[in-house]
């Protein structure tokens, strides 16, 4: 990949694979931003940087939902820390877990509505499942461990490879993929972790559902007008799908890894990045 600029017309999310050009956020025209409605977002090394949230990305987040955009993060992070982010921070849903479920605060009622794609029984029966596949991977990859944030976890396994345990090897988290893969569970990969789960969803068709369900936002019809941004390989089906989609600048260190990329990439890396953008579209309005 490469942050060149190719000709004028980016292609569609449809024909934007992962070896195409990514364009400089300049290249983001000032009357699509204007008319944005929303932005979404990942956490992890997109909004937060070296596991920390700063004062600069949390205030462009402030700055986005206080000029009236819909905001939501989409992320792997767990349900114990959705709930407290769907609570109090500068937000109007939370995408969890990847795809999950959703969680949106109702501030009027004082009420968290929770809406899990699996039912209470198979979330149980896949949990059983998991701890299996825990077991295994953990024997067979050293160096691996359990993500710290597994306890708060409702439907997923999260395995770590650098977040709290010294960086593994490509060949020893593409090892971790294949276990989870073998065993007829999903396997993607973000920055810090790799996800598993049992469940034909991700982090794409529950936004839709969220879309839907909380705010009767069609998403066929209205995703020029959402920008999601992201950094790693299990953002690639949000890339894919938002023709607006946007990379902060450490998605180049998973060149070549991406099975679609965003049409437009930062200059900043991280949170930095996601505040260059939030600058951007907020310029425009």
């Amino acid at each position: 990949m490469s942050p060149d600029t190719p000709s004028p017309n980016a292609p569609g999310p449809e024909t934007r694979p992962a070896a195409a050009r990514l364009q400089p956020l300049s290249r983001f025209a000032p009357e699509a931003r204007a008319c944005l409605r929303g932005v979404l977002f990942d956490i992890d090394d997109t909004l937060t940087t070296e596991g920390r949230l700063t004062a600069e990305a949390y205030g462009a987040l402030t700055r986005l939902h206080a000029a009236g955009l819909r905001v939501a993060p989409i992320t792997g992070r767990p349900a114990g820390w959705c709930d407290h982010i769907a609570r109090l921070w500068p937000v109007d849903a939370v995408v969890g877990e990847n795809g999950a479920f959703y969680f949106r605060y109702d501030a009027k009622n004082r009420k968290l509505i929770k809406r899990f794609v699996a039912s209470d029984a198979e979330r149980v029966e896949n949990r059983q499942r998991l701890e299996t596949l825990r077991r295994e991977i953990l024997a067979a990859v050293p160096g691996a461990a359990v993500a710290s944030d597994q306890r708060y976890r409702e439907a997923d396994l999260a395995i770590d490879f650098r977040e709290d345990v010294d960086p593994l090897s490509q060949d020893a988290i593409d090892h971790i993929v294949d276990i989870f893969e073998a065993a007829g569970a999903v396997a993607k990969i973000s920055s810090i972790h790799v996800n598993g789960w049992f469940g034909d969803y991700d982090k794409l068709t529950t936004t839709r559902i969220m879309l839907d369900e909380c705010f009767g936002i069609d998403f066929e019809a209205e995703k020029e007008r959402f920008v999601f941004v992201g950094d790693s390989p299990n953002d690639a089906p949000m890339f894919a799908a938002f023709p607006h989609a946007v990379g902060v600048a450490n998605l180049y260190d998973f060149e070549g890894r991406l099975a679609a990329v965003p049409a437009y990439v930062t200059e900043a890396r991280s949170g930095a990045g996601f505040a260059e953008l939030a600058d951007a579209i907020l310029a425009a309005r």
